[in-house]
């Protein structure tokens, strides 16, 4: 065997293992007893232990000296391995094994203290969590800033103040949009109590529309709606609401649109570093547009107005155009991931400049709650009610997620360059989402996106795909017309 041959054999069985931990993951998201939180902490150290010991093998640097690619393929899986032996060889074992075992327990914590409505409870655990993730943005950044070397971890090649430039672009649009939005009268929404097993039902059955192997993955229930998993194993969860059945169906399709991604990779990439998403940007822009370009658009929303009629009845919207209203509506609310379009990325500038703030040590944990309230009362103009809706709402934190937050509406952005060139590449795309026929949009995005997995560089694949640089202009533009023609603008 040639050295590329022995990395890419060694690195097939840490991926292997890499997919074990994440389905511990999934399963203490979904079907493990609450009971098993602190023996699955150790668990899930034993296994980053090991993890951390093979991604840090001082062979992978042997190898990688020794090695020469055979093809494109072969020079990005180099590039991918390299990026991540360096930064493995810069955490302390020890630091990795306890940041898996505080976190996997925090998430229990963070669940209890979210259900218990008890901030005070999860202060602590939090405050471990995050001078961890300190630690071990400092070890990363080497002397450099700790957020650009913790948004590496999810954006590879991006800064935070890069992000923030973009942020900068997008909020004076957004905030002026919102506010003539909410000056108008809202479109009524739906009225009555949906039945779970309905829900579920056509939960699975929007899954497939959207393009999703149930061979290869499947549906289930979790507080905070995820996607797991990676080539032949991947799996998704949403959650129901007896009188909001649209936080069912679209936690579906988003989630959906994560796992067709990770289905869609060329199978050669299966449990290589090419075999998954390139980014968690790039996978939000999958999440983003099958939810929101695709799923709420009046073509789509016509077509799942007549499911929903079939499995519910009546609920208290007559037309498609009043569905299609409902759907979109803008209104008043504390969810990130209930928001609408217009108003989700504030939500995601909040939370980025409060852990920026965090890491940077400019706010302590023990202050969280009153700078989280504050700062949605400056943005929204209305105080939060209780911490569900506030600093408890999220879970990234509890798992140390730092650095993740902004690439949702990195993900926003990219998404509206891929469908502004989605809409050119295929004409009639309405014409087939008005029949509940997604396969035209779907198949553009495996094609020209999907099944690169991790080839390319994050901008690089969404300018290959869309023809242009991304840049928040085409996600601005598109829901600025949206959202005018819907309030009359």
């Amino acid at each position: 065997m040639t050295a590329f041959d022995q990395l890419m054999a060694f690195q097939r069985d840490t991926s292997a293992l890499g997919q074990i931990a994440g389905r511990l993951g999934w399963d203490q998201e979904t079907v493990m007893p609450r009971g098993a939180a602190g023996q699955r902490g150790q668990e899930m150290a034993a296994i980053e232990a090991v993890l951390h010991a093979r991604k840090s093998d001082p062979r992978v640097a042997d190898w990688l000296e020794a090695a020469e690619a055979p093809d494109e393929a072969g020079t990005a899986q180099l590039r991918e391995i390299r990026r991540a032996y360096e930064r493995a060889q810069k955490v302390p074992a020890d630091l990795a094994k306890k940041l898996a075992q505080v976190t996997s327990e925090a998430q229990g914590k963070w669940a209890q203290a979210r259900a218990d409505e008890d901030v005070a409870a999860f202060l602590p655990v939090l405050e471990e969590v995050v001078a961890l993730r300190r630690e071990e943005g400092a070890a990363l950044a080497n002397g450099g800033d700790i957020n650009d070397a913790l948004v590496e971890d999810y954006e590879p090649y991006t800064t935070s103040d890069e992000i923030a430039a973009i942020f900068d672009t997008m909020r004076p649009r957004l905030v002026a949009l919102r506010a003539a939005v909410l000056e108008q009268p809202m479109p009524k929404g739906v009225v009555g109590e949906f039945d779970e097993g309905a829900q579920m039902k056509l939960s699975r059955q929007l899954a497939k529309t959207f393009g999703y192997d149930m061979s290869k993955g499947r549906v289930d229930k979790a507080v905070h709606p995820f996607s797991s998993g990676s080539g032949s194993d991947v799996r998704i969860t949403t959650r129901t609401s007896p009188t909001d059945p649209f936080n069912c169906f679209y936690s579906t399709i988003h989630e959906v649109g994560h796992a067709a991604y990770e289905q869609g990779i060329d199978q050669s990439f299966e449990l290589t570093p090419l075999g998954r998403g390139v980014s968690m940007g790039v996978h939000e822009s999958q999440s983003r547009i099958y939810e929101n370009q695709l799923g709420r658009s009046r073509a789509f929303t016509g077509w799942l107005f007549e499911q929903m009629k079939n499995a519910f009845g009546d609920f208290g919207l007559n037309t498609a155009d009043e569905f299609y209203a409902a759907v979109n509506r803008v209104q008043n609310g504390y969810i990130r991931t209930e928001a609408d379009e217009v108003q989700y990325n504030l939500h995601i500038m909040l939370r980025f400049d409060l852990e920026r703030a965090l890491m940077r040590g400019d706010l302590q944990v023990s202050d969280i709650e009153a700078a989280w309230n504050d700062r949605f009362k400056a943005d929204f103009g209305y105080d939060v009610d209780r911490p569900s809706n506030g600093c408890l709402q999220d879970v990234h934190w509890s798992v140390g997620l730092f650095g993740y937050f902004p690439t949702y509406s990195l993900g926003n952005v990219y998404a509206g360059c891929l469908y502004e060139a989605l809409r050119d590449a295929v004409p009639n795309l309405d014409d087939q989402l008005a029949q509940g026929d997604t396969s035209g949009a779907t198949g553009w995005l495996r094609e020209n996106l999907q099944r690169h997995g991790s080839l390319y560089a994050p901008r690089d694949v969404i300018e290959r795909a869309s023809g242009k640089v991304p840049g928040p202009e085409a996600l601005l533009d598109y829901i600025e017309k949206k959202f005018s023609g819907i309030y009359s603008l």
